[in-house]
C-alpha cells in the first residue's frame, strides 16, 4: 500500500530540540521519527517503527539462522529470581524497582538472565535437550543516572538477547562461536563501520567477553587497536608490568620540603631544583600520585580506597567503574579526610597505607608500580615529600588495579605495536557466562552417563533500538538522514513538485507501478510548496527520490541519490525499470 505524505503522521522540525547532542539525536526528532516523552524515553512514530522493525527483521534473520529460538517475557519481573543471583542489589540504583498493591516486589527488566534459565530448567532435564539457543526481541529497563544522546542512552530501549545452553565448555564454545558469526553478518547488512573488541562482562559475570563498537566520534566508549591486530574497550585493556627490579643498592628514601606544589607539574619543578637528581631530570612519571576514594558497596557499607598510579597518568573513570563493579566509588569528601586523619589531604603516601598499616586503608597500585621501582611521593605530612621510595621495600600495597587512563602510544598487551585510541558505540556484546546462572538457579540435566550436570551458558545482546541511532549518527549529514537502502522506511521517495494536475498524475502512477511491483513507497502529494517537499525528502533520507517536476513536459523524470547526492534525468518511459534495478541491485541501474 502507498503511503502518502498527506496522510502519514509526521511532522518535520526546521530547528534542532533543545537537547540535542549529537547527530542521531538531532535528525531523528526534525524528521519525525522519535518524540521526547520524558528524559531517556522516547515515543516511536511511523518513519521510525519502519526503520525499528527493519532492525528487528534483520537480527530474527540472522539469528534464525542459526538454529536459535524466538521466546518472548514479561518486562515487568518478579523479585525472587533476582535476589537468588544476587542481582537485585547489585544493580543498585539503576534497577526500577517497585511495589504490586499486595506489597509484592517487583522489576522492569534491564536483562532476562533468571527468566531464560527459569524456563529452561522448567521445561528441560536431559543432555538430549541441548544445545538450545533462546532469543527475544524485547523493552529493557535502567534507571540511568544521566540519560543522554537520544536513542544513544536512554531509560528504556529496544535490546536482542540470546542465551545459549550446553552441556560442556566445548559446547559452550561453539554456540559462542555460532552466535559470534550471526553478529558479524547482522553488523555487516546493517551497513556499519564497526570493530570487535576484547570487553568486560560488567554485572552479569562470564569470560571471552568482546564487543561488537560502531566507529563514531560521538561514541561513548573509548577504545583502542593497533597495527598488529589488537583492539580492546579501554576496560579491558590490561598494562604490560615491567620487570621488578633489584632493590639492593637502591638510594635510602628521604623526606624533603616540598612547599608550594599543589600538582604533578609544580611538584617536579621543585624536584628538579632542591633535588635534582644525577643521571637525568625528575619527570612526572617518577612520581607516584595517591588518588582516595570512597566505596559504595551494593549492601551500602562505605570504606576508603587509595589508588596509586604514575603522576603523569590520570584516574579513567570508566575503567575504575569497571573493576569496582557493582560497587561504586566517588571522590573524598572534606569530611571524610576528617574521619581518617591518617590521609593528609595533598600528601598521602603509601607509608601510611595497606592492609598491614595501622590505618587499614586498602591501598591498589597501577601495575607499573613494580617491586624495585623509586617514586617520588607523598610524605604524609603538608609541604613535605618523599623521595626514592622504592616499592617492595618502603611499602607494599595490597594489591593492582586497573585505573590509569591509557593513552596513544602506549604499547599494546600483546606486543603488537602502539595503540590507537578511537571512540565507538557498543551496538552489540557476547560473552561466556558459564554457570553462574545455572548454578545460582539450580538449572542442571541428566548427562549421558545418567549424572546430574550444571548447564553452561553464553549471553548475546544487540542493541535494537541503539543500532537505528547508530546508523543515523554513521549515514546522516548536515541536510539530515540518508537511510542505507535495507534500513530505510521506504525504498523511494515519489515527490510531486507542482500542482498541475499532469504532474500529480504521473507521479501517484509511478508510485502505484512500484507499489504492485513489491518496493516501498512514500508518496508526497500535499499541496505545499516543491521547496519545502525538497527539504523534507532530504532531512527523511530515503535512499532514492523521484522527483515528478516541470520536466515532465519535456519527457523526464529525476532520480536523485540520497547519499551520493546524484541526480540524473531519466526518460519517463524508463524511469521505473530504472527504479526496479536500483532498489534490488541489478546491473540495470547503471
Amino acid at each position: 500500500m502507498i503511503t502518502r505524505m498527506s496522510e502519514l503522521f509526521v511532522r518535520t522540525l526546521r530547528e534542532d530540540p533543545a537537547d540535542a547532542e549529537v547527530p542521531s539525536h538531532r535528525w531523528l526528532v526534525r524528521a519525525g521519527y522519535i518524540r521526547r516523552a520524558a528524559p531517556g524515553i522516547y515515543t516511536w512514530l511511523p518513519l521510525g517503527i519502519r526503520v525499528l522493525r527493519n532492525v528487528e527483521r534483520i537480527v530474527r534473520e540472522e539469528m534464525d539462522a542459526i538454529g536459535a529460538q524466538e521466546v518472548s517475557f514479561p518486562a515487568l519481573l518478579p523479585r525472587e529470581p533476582y535476589e537468588a543471583t544476587g542481582r537485585w542489589t547489585e544493580y543498585g540504583p539503576n534497577l526500577f524497582r517497585l511495589k504490586d498493591r499486595k506489597g509484592g516486589d517487583y522489576l522492569l527488566g534491564p536483562t532476562h538472565e533468571e527468566m531464560f534459565t527459569l524456563a529452561v530448567k522448567d521445561l528441560y532435564s536431559s543432555y538430549k535437550d541441548l544445545p538450545l539457543s533462546l532469543y527475544q526481541i524485547q523493552t529493557k529497563y535502567r534507571d540511568e543516572a544521566r540519560p543522554r544522546a537520544g536513542l544513544l542512552r536512554g531509560r528504556e530501549f529496544v535490546m536482542k538477547d540470546s542465551y545459549s545452553f550446553d552441556i560442556d565448555d566445548a559446547g559452550l564454545q561453539k554456540s559462542y562461536d555460532l552466535h559470534r558469526s550471526a553478529y558479524v553478518k547482522i553488523f555487516n547488512r546493517l551497513g556499519l563501520e564497526y570493530v570487535i573488541v576484547a570487553a568486560m562482562s560488567g554485572a552479569m559475570g562470564g569470560s571471552a567477553s568482546e564487543e561488537f563498537l560502531a566507529v563514531a566520534e560521538n561514541g561513548e566508549d573509548t577504545f583502542v587497536r593497533s597495527p598488529g591486530g589488537y583492539a580492546a574497550n579501554v576496560e579491558a585493556v590490561r598494562t604490560h608490568a615491567p620487570e621488578p627490579l633489584p632493590i639492593e643498592g637502591a638510594p635510602a628514601a628521604h623526606v624533603e620540603d616540598t612547599p608550594d606544589t599543589p600538582t604533578i607539574e609544580t611538584l617536579v619543578a621543585v624536584a628538579n631544583q632542591r633535588v635534582p637528581r644525577d643521571d637525568r631530570p625528575w619527570q612526572a612519571a617518577d612520581t607516584l600520585k595517591n588518588v582516595v576514594l570512597m566505596v559504595t558497596g551494593v549492601d551500602g557499607t562505605r570504606t576508603p580506597l587509595v589508588i596509586g598510579i604514575p603522576g603523569d597518568r590520570e584516574v579513567d573513570l570508566k575503567r575504575l567503574a569497571a573493576q569496582l563493579e557493582p560497587a561504586e566509588a566517588e571522590p573524598f569528601t572534606d569530611a571524610d579526610f576528617e574521619r581518617y586523619p591518617a590521609l593528609v589531604k595533598g600528601y598521602i603516601g603509601p607509608q601510611v597505607l595497606g592492609s598491614e598499616s595501622e590505618s587499614g586503608i586498602r591501598y591498589l597500585v597501577d601495575p607499573r608500580v613494580t617491586a624495585g621501582t623509586r617514586w617520588v611521593t607523598g610524605a604524609n605530612e603538608s609541604g613535605r615529600h618523599v623521595f626514592d621510595l622504592v616499592a617492595g621495600r618502603d611499602f607494599t600495597p595490597d594489591g593492582t588495579i586497573e585505573a590509569a587512563e591509557v593513552r596513544a602510544g602506549d604499547p599494546a598487551p600483546d606486543g603488537s605495536g602502539p595503540l590507537q585510541l578511537a571512540r565507538g558505540i557498543e551496538m552489540g556484546h557476547i560473552f561466556q557466562l558459564g554457570r553462574k546462572y545455572a548454578e545460582a538457579l539450580g538449572l542442571k540435566v541428566l548427562d549421558s552417563n545418567g549424572k546430574l550436570v550444571t548447564v553452561t551458558m553464553g549471553s548475546y545482546g544487540v542493541g535494537v533500538s541503539r543500532a537505528v541511532a547508530a546508523v543515523a549518527e554513521a549515514t546522516s549529514d548536515d541536510k539530515g538522514l540518508a537511510w542505507p537502502r535495507e534500513l530505510a522506511p521506504f525504498q523511494v521517495h515519489v515527490v510531486a513538485a507542482g500542482k498541475d494536475e499532469t504532474i500529480l498524475l504521473a507521479a501517484a502512477d509511478l508510485a502505484r507501478r512500484l507499489d504492485d511491483a513489491g518496493i516501498s513507497v512514500l508518496l508526497d502529494d500535499r499541496k505545499a510548496s516543491p521547496g519545502v517537499k525538497f527539504a523534507d525528502a532530504e532531512i527523511m533520507g530515503m535512499p532514492t527520490v523521484v522527483v515528478v517536476g516541470k520536466s515532465l513536459a519535456e519527457g523526464t523524470i529525476e532520480v536523485r541519490d540520497r547519499t551520493t547526492g546524484q541526480r540524473d534525468n531519466v526518460a519517463v518511459d524508463e524511469v521505473f525499470e530504472r527504479l526496479l534495478a536500483t532498489v534490488r541491485g541489478t546491473d540495470a541501474a547503471a
